[in-house]
This record gives structure tokens, sequence and C-alpha cells, in this order.
């Protein structure tokens, strides 16, 4: 039997009900996080869950528990679900109300649903890379924000698979930003580039875990914005994200990239990266290598 959180309450999956007028079913009004389990334990789960209250104050939804609250709450889930490999969803939308565009009144309550899944890890994709096409940013301006509002990412996700890639990275003009569904780094001469955390991209919790890793051990980096003909004549690529983990990309538009297989730099973060996994969940049964 499957337990899910609605409202605080943890509940069997089948008894979990939202009202049609929910704001988020209606308009995307909401916010939500994805946090990765190994182990049974949650990787990652402060930086989640405060970058879910962050996101809840940006658009003045206002969330009635603290990190300490939701944490617990999602302990209990995941002991009941018995998950030892997988993720936790969580979101909350805005309440329950007549259908109107302006934020309803203060008595109007925010919804809250989470629920996990089993899910592998990209042991293939990470060991052999994977190809992505380019695609102009079409979303709004505060990817910053993890809302609900994924219309933007899923089309461009939607036009990678038709066209046999896993992921979509999108660009404004000439400038990338991020993936479909992760962020974007390269490396050129030895030094990873990736796009400042700005209005136009999420700070992804991988990423920012990628980069403290690169100033604990030396790797050169720089948070900079860079343009697709950097992207295309880069050493090494990868996407990364939550689910991802430190995936490569060594093909973009047909174009190889370096010698078409997984970089060293790239390969180096994957184990550091791993080996930060391992430090809060213990030991992984499957590894990259």
């Amino acid at each position: 039997m499957e337990y899910v959180i609605l409202n605080g309450d943890l509940i069997e999956r089948s008894k979990a009900k939202v009202d049609i007028e929910d704001r988020g079913y209606q308009f995307g009004d909401g916010v939500y996080e994805v946090i990765r389990v190994y182990n049974g334990k949650m990787f990652t789960a402060d930086e989640h869950l405060e970058r879910l209250l962050e996101s809840g104050k940006k658009i003045e939804l206002n969330i009635p528990y603290s990190k300490d609250q939701l944490k617990q709450m999602l302990i209990e889930m995941i002991e009941r679900n018995n998950l030892e490999l997988g993720i936790v969803y969580m979101q909350f939308s805005r309440g329950t109300s007549p259908r109107n565009h302006a934020y309803p009144g203060a008595d109007v309550a925010p919804v809250l649903t989470a629920y996990t899944r089993e899910t592998t890890r990209p042991v293939e994709s990470m060991r052999n890379g994977v190809k992505a096409i380019l695609i102009e940013d079409i979303r709004w301006l505060r990817c910053d924000i993890k809302s609900l509002n994924l219309l933007g990412n899923i089309m461009a996700k939607q036009k990678a698979a038709q066209s046999g890639s896993f992921e979509a990275i999108q660009h404004r003009g000439d400038t990338v930003t991020e993936g479909s569904s992760s962020n974007i780094a390269i490396v050129k001469d030895g030094t990873l580039y990736t796009h400042p955390a700005t209005n136009l991209i999420l700070n992804g919790i991988t990423r920012r875990k990628i980069n403290e890793i690169c100033r604990e051990t030396g790797i050169a980096l720089k948070e900079s914005a860079f343009t697709k003909e950097d992207l295309l004549a880069a050493d090494e690529v990868f996407m990364s994200s939550t689910s991802a983990e430190v995936t490569p990309i060594i093909e973009i538009e047909g174009k190889l990239i370096g010698n078409g297989s997984p970089g060293p730099i790239t390969n180096k973060l994957q184990n550091l990266f791993e080996e930060s996994i391992e430090k809060q969940c213990g030991s992984l049964t499957v590894k990259i290598r």
C-alpha cells in the first residue's frame, strides 16, 4: 500500500483527493521540489526545503510549515513506503478558491501534496553520455522560482525527445541559459563555466553542490554566461540535476563534443559527487565506475 501526504496528513494514495478548483490545477499557481533518496535517506534535503520556502516567499505564498516540520513529514512518508532508491516529489499550491486570476484572501490555505517514487540512478547515461539539441528559451523571466509553470520546459523536452535526444539546451539569443530540466556546464582549457545564478536559471541544488566541490578541490570555476559558440567549442559539456546527477553531453545538434566521450573533469566531478552522496546516505550499491 502506498502512502502520500495531503495537507500534513499521511494517507493512502487512493484516498487523496484535490479539489477541481485548486489553483495549482487551474493556474499552475504554486511551487515544488524533487528530492533524491538513496538507501532510504534524502540527499541535500535541507537545501531543497530551504529553496522551497524561498520560492514560496517569491510568489507571496505563505507555507505554514517550518523546514524541520516538512523534513519530518517526508521522512515518515519514506519510511512508511519503504523507499530505498528513488525520489520524493512535493508541492504547495495557493489553495482552493473560485477561479479568479488575483490571489485569494488570507483565509484560503495552501494545499500540500507529496509522494514517493522508486527511481534507479541513470548509470548508463552517466557512463556513456547523452545527446542534446539547442532551442530558444521561451520561458518567463523568473526561472529562479521553482514554480509549477513548466509548459515551456516540457515543450523543449518534447522537442528533444522527438529528435532522439535526451536534453534540450536553451538559449536566449546567443547566451546559453540551462537545459529543459537541468543546469548546463562546459569545460574549456581546464576551467568549468556555468551560467550565474540569476533570474534566468534555476539555481539547482546539484549545481550548487558541484560548484562547492570545485572550490573545495581546486577545479577552476567561473560562474559566467557563455554562448552557443562556446558550448559547441567546449572540451566537455555536462548537465546536472537531482535525477540526472552529473551526466555528460557528448553530442549537440549532431556535433561531437571533444572526442565524443565523457571528459576527465566530468568524470572527476561524477566521482566526487558520488562520494558526497555516500557521506550523507551511505554506500551505493550501483556506482558509475
